[in-house]
C-alpha cells in the first residue's frame, strides 16, 4: 500500500486555509512526535522577549528544522498543538502562521489551547507537531 495522507475538510464544517478538519494516514512510515517548541536558541537565549508573533515565527523555524533532522518536510506536517498564554492576541499569533502554512499544499490540523503559563514566564506560545513520513 503507498503511504499517504488524506486531508478531508466536510462541506458542513468549516473551511478555513488555516488548518484542515481531519487527516488520515495510510500506509506505513515512520510517524514523527517533535515536542513543544519554545523561542529559544540551543545557546538559551529567548527570541522575541514580550513579542507572541516574533515567538510563533521563531517556533515554526524550529519546527522546520526538527522535520529536515528526520528527512522529513513541511508536506509530511499533519497535526500542530498550540498552547498560547492567557491574554496573549491569538488573532496576532495565527497572522503570523499564515506564512509559515502558506508552505503548505495542505495545511495540518490544529489545535489551540489557551494556557494559564508556560515553562518560562518570558514564553508566550509553545508548539508541538506530528509528522507522518512516507517510506520510500
Amino acid at each position: 500500500m503507498k503511504t499517504k495522507i488524506d486531508f478531508i475538510n466536510p462541506e458542513e464544517l468549516l473551511k478555513n486555509p488555516a488548518f484542515s478538519q481531519i487527516e488520515i494516514t495510510k500506509g506505513s512510515g515512520p510517524t514523527i512526535y517533535i515536542g513543544g517548541q519554545n523561542a529559544i536558541t540551543k545557546d538559551l537565549k529567548i527570541i522575541g522577549k514580550g513579542d507572541i508573533a516574533l515567538q510563533t515565527e521563531y517556533i515554526l523555524k524550529n519546527i522546520e528544522t526538527a522535520l529536515t533532522a528526520c528527512d522529513a518536510t513541511l508536506g509530511n506536517l499533519f497535526k500542530m498543538t498550540i498552547y498560547i498564554v492567557q491574554g496573549q492576541d491569538v488573532r496576532k499569533r495565527f497572522e503570523d502562521a499564515q506564512n509559515f502554512l502558506k508552505k503548505l499544499s495542505n495545511p495540518p490540523v490544529i489545535t489551540g489551547i489557551i494556557v494559564a503559563g508556560l515553562a518560562n514566564p518570558d514564553y508566550l506560545v509553545e508548539i508541538e507537531a506530528v509528522s507522518f513520513k512516507s517510506e520510500q
